[in-house]
């Protein structure tokens, strides 16, 4: 049997939605994007979004909107994919990284030691679709706005560091009943093609600024930094008699073309009405099923607080090295089940090892890492392929643990 790892989730729906942007003559950023805009504000809750190319150009822009540059620095987890430090990066600003908790996530205890009168951001990443201690971040923000130095009129306006959430995974996943994304200043999510709802390639910046900002206001700016700063965009240019337009900010080209945004349109609907809870399903047979096993650690589901949007499994095993857990990736892989390893943490990679960061620094991000096995998680999986899955994995296990 062949299982894939992370297949895009695409029915009738999807391809008559691209089709029928296909069909009306309009392929880049139009009508189909803000109707996307609109479905993840709906279903969300969040005042305004804004869909752009990526998830990490979602975040680039969040950063520049925030005046964030050279001289800043923004607090990252050691444990995310390399995307998130990288939009840190690109806008020039210095990726301070910390430790992370036994569930993967950022830990509260090690940002609260790493900010200085430097730090303009936090940005928190939501892995496999489990939600950050979102509340007890907004609370040290606000009990460290004495350090915090404006250095910019948006910085003047929060007086505090900004919360940038890099939700990638988690649309759909909740925090004290409210939905990721009302959950930070600024969440973005992602829309790649392995990602619970797709566009093949995008993302979504959702505000959820406090008053005294005006959301939609930032949005409105927001739009236009995204599409070169051009006070006019392509659909509305086309209209006769509405060529002329202006270069107000210097901004950037990341936005997301209708061609695109007609697939997450089909997959937002479904995916909150019935995709979640498969996902859900699927998350919970995996996890009946390994509770039994001695030598396995489940990942987080639900809690009192915190909902998943199920978006990997995120299986660690017991005791072992990181040579050991190779072995049983190999073992499982040769029977035609792909799995994977979400993440190998920024100080394993080459690029962060030659700018000083030490794996050594980070024990709970490489303790997580060197036991983690990714399996498939997606709501084309039938019974008889997640039954050949378990057993696959667990005698995989077995056999290179004996």
């Amino acid at each position: 049997m062949k299982i894939p790892f992370s297949p895009p989730y695409i029915n009738q729906a999807v391809i008559d939605e691209v089709t029928d942007s296909l069909k009306s003559g309009w392929i880049t950023t139009g009508p189909k994007v803000k109707k996307l805009e609109d479905l993840v504000c709906e279903y969300v809750g969040v005042p305004n979004t804004l869909c752009v190319n990526s998830a990490t150009s979602g975040l680039m822009l969040a950063l520049k909107w925030y005046g964030i540059g050279p001289g800043d620095e923004v607090i990252v987890p050691a444990y995310t994919y390399s995307a998130t430090a990288l939009a840190v990066m690109h806008v020039g600003a210095t990726p301070v990284m910390v430790d992370v908790n036994s569930d993967f996530n950022i830990s509260v205890a090690a940002i609260e030691k790493a900010i200085t009168h430097k730090t303009k951001a936090i940005m928190p990443v939501d892995i496999a679709g489990w939600p950050c201690d979102y509340d007890e971040i907004q609370e040290l923000v606000e009990n460290k706005k004495s350090l915090f130095k404006a250095e910019s009129e948006k910085q003047t306006v929060l007086n505090r560091i900004i919360t940038i959430a890099d939700a990638a995974h988690a649309i759909g996943a909740k925090y004290k009943n409210r939905y990721v994304g009302l959950t930070a200043d600024i969440t973005v999510f992602s829309f790649h093609a392995v990602k619970n709802i797709t566009t093949a390639e995008g993302g979504a910046v959702s505000l959820n600024l406090p008053e005294p900002f005006n959301n939609q206001e930032e949005y409105n700016y927001m739009r236009c930094f995204a599409l070169n700063g051009q006070t006019k965009d392509a659909f509305t240019k086309s209209k006769a008699g509405g060529w002329k337009y202006d270069i107000i900010y210097p901004g950037m080209k990341i936005n997301m073309p209708d061609v695109l945004a007609a697939i997450g349109v089909a997959q937002m609907p479904e995916y909150f009405s019935h995709i979640l809870a498969k996902r859900e399903t699927i998350y919970n047979y995996y996890q009946d099923y390994f509770k039994t096993k001695s030598w396995a650690i489940i990942p987080p589901c639900k809690n009192a607080n915190k909902l998943s949007s199920c978006h990997l499994y995120a299986l660690r095993i017991k005791d072992i090295t990181e040579e050991q857990r190779d072995a049983i990736i190999d073992k499982i892989s040769s029977e035609g089940v792909a799995v994977n390893v979400h993440f190998q943490p920024l100080p394993l990679l080459t690029l962060f090892k030659n700018m000083g960061y030490k794996i050594e620094d980070y024990p709970m991000a490489y303790d997580n890492f060197k036991s983690e096995i990714s399996l498939p998680i997606y709501p084309q999986l039938t019974e008889h392929e997640l039954e050949y899955i378990v057993n696959t994995v667990e005698n995989a296990v077995e056999s290179c643990l004996c």
